[in-house]
């Protein structure tokens, strides 16, 4: 055993206050290994130097430029194009382009089929060979509960969906738009998360970007962990609202702000805030980890706080029932005052909610963007939502819970597998998102191109997306692989990566 290696250190998230929790609740972190990391830092080092030669020989004329930027009579202009700023796209991304944006052509379901493609420019363009890749176990997807599918009860529903209302709405909810199908889904997403009332939008993204600016503003305070997704951050900074960031699920730093926000109030005047909104995620889909919710919601009612909790990744995915973080932790659905999540993953369709008391509902549907501007939901979109949902509340000759316990098991399998292969694995035992730790910038794409050859499709993640000395490849589990597909996964994953421990 190397002695880098011998002296990793683990950083387990150990919870603060266990009295609030109904099972073990341990998260393991480790720490990047020193020489991995320093050799990590080289690689970098190494791929920077090239690229300033490779821009030299392009500022020549020596090398041909495919990006954007200036014309010559436009030298004196205020630069359109940021040409530094663009320099990692142009010289590291680009090197490992092949790896996302891959055409599929069939289901994204337990498996799929990818349309091969080549590049005779070193990925800056992509032709098409005419060969499809069969049969690719699909381990990218958000495909949790294994409802991405053409055939079954949700595919047949939605059809039938389609012939009685057409594909799209043309009108937005408050005008032409407001379909039966579209109150038969607020109330039983209401009924499945244990809330008041609910509301559905046609994008997940803007339910967060668009609702959060209709819930703060200036004079409040927003707390946002430092890992949320970009559409939370891109709400909060919509809304004027201040902006404070504490570490990721640690609730000394979030406490903190709390006390602080209290004491000190607004800056200058150190008036009250008019509000303080927590803003947290149920599953955080690059680190695997869980929200601490019940610590969370202890410190909110402590400092008279509001909590926003985005289940975008968690809803259906965890708890005995599917009902997201909440029912994971066995807690009072009314302690969480916004209850946001997606239908674009374990529902396998689009769109988000919100969900809460009654007033905050109908507070929405006349403050909000997403309801007030946006195309109503589409029908058949809608109705592939009911079924589903329907399936996991067991109310479809289903047994309650049956695919989340499915998933579960899987997750649980999958996680056990690749750590006794001596993978370094992040995040919670429960989490269905797997991230793998990859570190060195050429086994990014090394590794996504390996998989691919093996037909095994994987997500695989660097930096700006991760710390630089944490690149990754994300595994997501779902209800509808088997346990032969997983067994494939993790032995062929071993025959290429090389970074586990000794």
């Amino acid at each position: 055993m190397s002695p880098c290696l011998a002296l990793t250190e683990f950083h387990n998230n150990y919870v603060h206050n266990a009295s609030l929790y109904n099972k073990p609740f341990v998260e393991q972190f480790e720490e990047t290994p020193l020489f991995v990391a320093v050799l990590t830092y080289v690689g970098y080092g190494i791929l920077t130097i090239f690229g300033y030669l490779r821009d030299f020989l392009r500022n020549w004329g020596i090398e041909k430029c495919h990006l954007a930027r200036e014309r010559d009579e436009q030298k004196d202009f205020v630069p359109l194009y940021q040409d530094f700023e663009n320099f990692y796209t142009r010289n590291l991304y680009m090197r490992i382009r092949d790896n996302w944006n891959r055409p599929i052509c069939s289901v994204p379901g337990a498996k799929m089929d990818l349309v091969e493609r080549t590049s005779k420019d070193y990925n800056w363009t992509f032709e098409h060979t005419g060969k499809v890749v069969k049969d690719v176990i699909n381990m990218g997807s958000y495909n949790y509960l294994g409802f991405a599918e053409n055939t079954g009860r949700c595919a047949d529903s939605a059809t039938g969906s389609t012939h009685k209302y057409g594909v799209g709405v043309g009108s937005t909810r408050s005008e032409m738009g407001n379909l039966d199908i579209h109150e038969e889904l607020e109330q039983l997403v209401a009924r499945f998360l244990g809330v008041e009332s609910s509301m559905a939008f046609g994008m997940g993204f803007a339910t967060n970007s668009m609702n959060i600016p209709a819930l703060a503003g200036k004079g409040c305070l927003i707390l946002s962990d430092e890992l949320n997704h970009a559409s939370l951050v891109l709400g909060a900074r919509l809304s004027g609202a201040t902006i404070r960031v504490f570490k990721h699920n640690n609730m000394v730093s979030l406490e903190k702000l709390l006390r602080d926000a209290i004491v000190h109030g607004q800056p200058r005047t150190h008036r009250p805030w008019k509000k303080i909104l927590i803003l947290v995620e149920g599953i955080y889909s690059m680190e695997g980890s869980i929200v601490r919710l019940p610590e969370v919601i202890a410190l909110k009612k402590h400092y008279k706080a509001y909590l926003y909790l985005d289940e975008a990744h968690s809803i259906g995915a965890l708890g005995p029932r599917g009902g997201g973080v909440v029912d994971y932790f066995g807690l009072d659905p009314k302690d969480v005052d916004i209850m946001m999540g997606t239908f674009t993953k374990s529902f396998g369709a689009a769109g988000g909610y919100i969900g809460g008391k009654r007033e905050l509902i109908d507070y929405l549907r006349s403050h909000s963007h997403s309801s007030i501007y946006a195309t109503a939901m589409s029908p058949p979109v809608s109705q592939q939502i009911i079924t589903s949902m329907k399936i996991i509340m067991g109310e479809d000759d289903t047994t309650l819970g049956e695919f989340t316990q499915q998933l579960s098991e899987n997750t649980v399998y999958f996680r056990r597998k690749l750590r006794e292969m001596g993978f370094i694995i992040y995040g919670n035992d429960d989490s269905p998102v797997v991230p793998m730790m990859l570190y060195m910038p050429a086994k990014i794409g090394a590794f996504g191109r390996e998989m691919v050859k093996r037909n095994i499709g994987t997500v695989v993640v660097g930096f700006p997306a991760t710390p630089i000395i944490e690149s990754r490849a994300r595994f997501c589990v779902s209800a509808a692989h088997t346990r032969d597909m997983l067994d494939t996964v993790s032995h062929r994953s071993e025959t290429h990566t090389c970074t586990r421990h000794a």
